[in-house]
């Protein structure tokens, strides 16, 4: 046998992964190989692999269960890394966590996004000492990402389990996209939970993709298929830049759907509406990119386009928990404000707030933390930022979405809008509940309750908010499109300066 036909036979075993039984296993769970999910995301013939011998002289070990490179999805470069489960189950050895911290290595070197296709049950035991502990060890994996946070995008999608240590390769990234029925995420395995804590439960019902998304927030996006998890990643790219030096790509502007946004918000407002169907008739049409939709559905976040320009949008969505900040959404919202600032999308804060939740549940929960780190990343944004009062802006909900103290480009009123305290009703109720016990005739009660409220609606007024220069303007709602447009276009030069600091000591 020559050399190029030994060379031949070693790269044909490596490209093929581990033994038939395991691909054959991975095809029954709807699972791809590594190589064909990657083959799906990028651009056809642009995969340039690094490593692909590494550990190639040891028996069943072909790429050690990682395949890592540089390609393009759609038309822009990318790092990227792919566990190969047919390979002692995507495990990892000491030659895998060295090329993982080489690619991402690499990503930030080349000004890049980075993406994990994440398919691992975690170290390999058999090879700790080799893989864990060193200063190129599995730790090295997540300060390199971390590192890399906000540098450059990092994107997740997860098509099998995230075992242990390996669990932080997709928390520290941008978003996750889990597959529903495969994805997993855990510490400890269901086996060791019961082990340690005595707790009887399954991988599936403690850390599958329905858990995260829904539950605890680590994942972003549910998708049914690996191929929508794969769509999801690239979508997401398709709004961010390649590093925190450049700016969000442009698109063709489109249209608005031409929504009647005047009719989509109710007089009362007591009454729920639905801000994702307002954000929809406000961006380009089809331009709305919604991010864990399924966690805290009490605030929408997620990516648009107004006139082919990237924004990012916050609005509270009355529909779920009438729209008031719980610690969740409050997390949601601050995650979100940072990723956006650290990639140059403007955002904007469509508001319809009643406020922070109230009680001891959410005390001891902590929802003074969480409502100061939403305030604290509010604050420490300097991308454009524009506050629109929708419908109601109470108490500290009006600062956590940006409200006039917290430097925005602009607060814009609709005409429906409220800022205050609080509402008119607990606003009376709170000044006057003695008085109003006190009144024994019903009819007499009712009036005087009336009156009261009046006057405070009176005192709150928008327009004579307006007229103090509390808010910047009061649009009509087929006018705030274009008013969004030339505002944003207005502060693209804007100066970023914040404060001269390290950083600052964040509420977490």
């Amino acid at each position: 046998m020559t050399q190029d036909e030994a060379l031949a036979q070693v790269r044909k075993r490596v490209l093929a992964g581990g033994a038939e039984r395991y691909h054959s296993a991975n095809a029954a769970k709807g699972k791809l190989f590594a190589r064909e999910r990657i083959a799906l995301l990028v651009d056809e013939g642009s995969f340039v692999e690094d490593g692909l011998y590494a550990n190639s002289l040891a028996d069943g070990l072909p790429a050690d269960g990682v395949i890592t490179g540089i390609a393009r999805v759609d038309g822009r470069e990318v790092c990227l890394m792919a566990n190969d489960s047919t390979v002692k189950a995507g495990s990892w050895g000491a030659r895998t966590v060295e090329k993982i911290i080489r690619i991402i290595e690499r990503a930030v070197q080349y000004g890049v996004p980075m993406i994990y296709l994440v398919d691992s049950a975690g170290a390999r035991i058999t090879d700790q000492v080799d893989l864990f502990p060193g200063r190129r060890g599995a730790g090295k994996i997540f300060h390199t990402q971390v590192k890399a946070s906000g540098a450059i995008p990092q994107a997740c999608a997860l098509f099998g389990p995230s075992a242990a240590g390996g669990a932080y390769i997709p928390a520290f990234c941008d978003i996750v996209a889990m597959v529903e029925g495969n994805a997993s995420m855990y510490l400890g395995s269901d086996r060791m939970v019961e082990m340690v804590t005595g707790e009887k439960t399954t991988l599936e019902a403690m850390g599958g993709a329905r858990v995260h998304c829904a539950e605890s927030g680590v994942g972003h996006f549910l998708c049914k298929t690996e191929q929508d998890a794969l769509d999801t990643v690239r979508a997401y790219l398709s709004y961010l830049p390649s590093n925190w030096e450049q700016s969000p790509p442009s698109a063709e502007a489109r249209d608005s759907s031409g929504a009647d946004l005047g009719a989509l918000v109710p007089a009362s407002e007591r009454q729920a509406f639905d801000m994702r169907r307002y954000i929809k008739g406000l961006v380009d049409e089809g331009s709305f990119f919604e991010i864990q939709a399924l966690w805290a559905k009490e605030l929408t976040i997620g990516f648009a386009r107004l006139d082919g320009e990237v924004i990012g949008v916050i609005g509270n969505n009355s529909m779920f928990k009438g729209g008031v900040l719980f610690p969740d959404s409050a997390d949601k919202a601050s995650r979100f404000t940072q990723l956006c600032d650290a990639f140059n999308v403007p955002l904007l804060f469509l508001c319809d707030v009643p406020g922070f939740m109230v009680g001891s549940a959410v005390e001891k929960q902590g929802i003074i933390r969480h409502g100061a780190k939403m305030i604290t990343a509010i604050s420490e944004a300097t991308v454009p930022k524009i506050c629109v009062v929708v419908r109601k802006a109470y108490g500290a909900g009006l600062y956590a979405m940006a409200g006039p103290s917290f430097e925005p480009e602009a607060t814009i009123a609709l005409p429906t809008a409220k800022i205050a305290v609080m509402g008119a009703e607990a606003a009376v109720n709170a000044v006057y509940a003695n008085k109003i016990a006190a009144i024994a005739d019903d009819e007499e009660r009712a009036a005087f309750v009336a009156q009261r409220r009046a006057e405070y609606e009176q005192d709150i007024d928008i327009m004579r908010l307006a007229s103090e220069l509390v808010v910047d303007t009061v649009v009509e709602p087929a006018d705030l499109r274009g008013e969004l447009i030339r505002r944003y276009r207005a502060a693209r030069g804007k100066n970023r300066f914040f404060a001269r600091r390290r950083h600052g000591v964040t509420p977490v």
